[in-house]
């Protein structure tokens, strides 16, 4: 049985290239296929925390996978900095009307039939609230980590975002979140050798 090409793979797989803070002088390189695989192992280990800890009922593998796509649209589009893209209202409905119509592109791309198999990955506004709300946290937090990390690297042009973000997470005030900087992020500041004790 004959099967037609799909160039969706090849594609996504291309996000490697994409450098992300790119007005932003970086000590440590970062691009948006790296970003995607902390922003789900981040977002799973939330949904984890709150099934676990705060009576959640989410299902965290359809989370992960989720985030594993969320800036999937980053290869038509670039990485557009916040600043930039939040910088107005008109900014901000016109970048959403790029996003979604890269959606509908990268789902062309795959074989018609997977298409609505995809879809609910690709195309965010089809993921359940509480999903998104978790990818949404997991995304902030995976950007905390990379100024913090900048800022251990003696790079102090992240401190203003990082007290940014930080305040963002601390008024959406998700306890999983909470729970997440309390137990895990410590132990981003420790070296290797420290982390085996």
């Amino acid at each position: 049985m004959g099967h037609v090409a799909s160039h969706f793979f090849a594609y996504v797989s291309r996000l490697r290239w994409i450098k992300r803070w790119g007005l932003m002088r970086n000590a440590i390189e970062e691009n948006v296929a790296t970003h995607s695989w902390e922003v789900a192992t981040l977002a799973h280990a939330l949904a984890l925390i709150r099934n676990r800890h705060f009576g959640g009922q989410v299902n965290a593998d359809r989370i992960a996978a989720a985030a594993l796509y969320h800036d999937a649209t980053e290869v038509i589009t670039g990485d557009m900095p916040t600043p930039v893209k939040y910088h107005s209202k008109v900014m901000r409905e016109a970048f959403g009307d790029i996003e979604h119509k890269a959606e509908a592109e990268l789902l062309a791309l795959l074989p018609e039939d997977l298409r609505d198999d995809f879809s609910p990955y690709v195309r965010e506004s089809r993921l359940p609230a509480e999903d998104k709300e978790l990818i949404k946290a997991a995304d902030r937090l995976s950007a905390l980590l990379k100024c913090e990390a900048e800022i251990r690297a003696g790079n102090s042009e992240f401190e203003p975002a990082a007290r940014q973000i930080r305040a963002r997470l601390v008024q959406e005030g998700l306890r999983e979140v909470e729970y997440f900087l309390q137990v895990f992020a410590p132990s981003y500041d420790r070296p290797l050798d420290n982390l085996l004790e």
